[in-house]
């Protein structure tokens, strides 16, 4: 019995992915025939396999015509960092590059949002706060000048009430003897009093 003949095939990536818990990891999948070696390089220096190698940490699996590695980084990478994932066998390579970001550099923006957010918030509650305190004293102030008004135009009809009801005394007598007096409703003109008869 004769065995059918593998085809070769180049490495070429299946998949790939990052994702940021407590640390860095950055996993890459390749396919081909015969099973592609995988590596990875930071900043153009080859990293370890499974083995610590500054805050770096590489773990391979191979199966078959697939490799899995995955890289993970426990140290924050400096910004602009590179890590290339190149997976390779005799048909060819294939790499791909990732360029790191420093988590500590988004941090500011972040930070400044945050604040500028609660900064609104608190804000707005400070002004509404004082206005409902500031409401009330306007309220008050806006009575108590309705209220000097009222008791203008009371007194100011209460005298135009008193001088019409009391009778007015002449300074200069008509005779030397006799005093002349006025009556109301004579000489003056006085408002009618409601229920009050002419």
């Amino acid at each position: 019995m004769v065995l059918p003949r593998l085809q070769l095939a180049p490495a070429r990536l299946l998949h790939s992915s990052c994702s940021l818990k407590k640390t860095l990891q950055c996993s890459c999948s390749f396919h081909g025939i015969p099973t592609p070696s995988v590596r990875w390089l930071m900043a153009g220096a080859p990293v370890g396999v499974n083995g610590p190698d500054s805050g770096l940490q590489v773990t391979s699996l191979m199966l078959g015509p697939w490799a899995n590695s995955t890289i993970s980084l426990t140290e924050q990478p400096e910004m602009g960092t590179s890590l290339l994932c190149e997976g390779k066998n005799p048909e060819g390579t294939y790499a791909l590059s990732i360029l790191l970001m420093s988590g500590k550099s988004s941090l500011v923006p972040q930070t400044f949002m945050d604040g500028l957010i609660q900064g609104v918030f608190y804000g707005a509650i400070a002004i509404t706060l004082l206005f409902l305190c500031l409401v009330p004293l306007i309220v008050k102030h806006i009575r108590m000048k309705q209220a000097k008004k009222i008791a203008a135009i009371k007194a100011e009809n209460s005298l135009k009430v008193r001088v019409c009801q009391e009778p007015e005394m002449s300074l200069r007598p008509e005779e030397p003897e006799k005093p002349h007096l006025l009556r109301a409703g004579q000489g003056t003109h006085c408002p009618k009093l409601p229920g009050e008869a002419r």
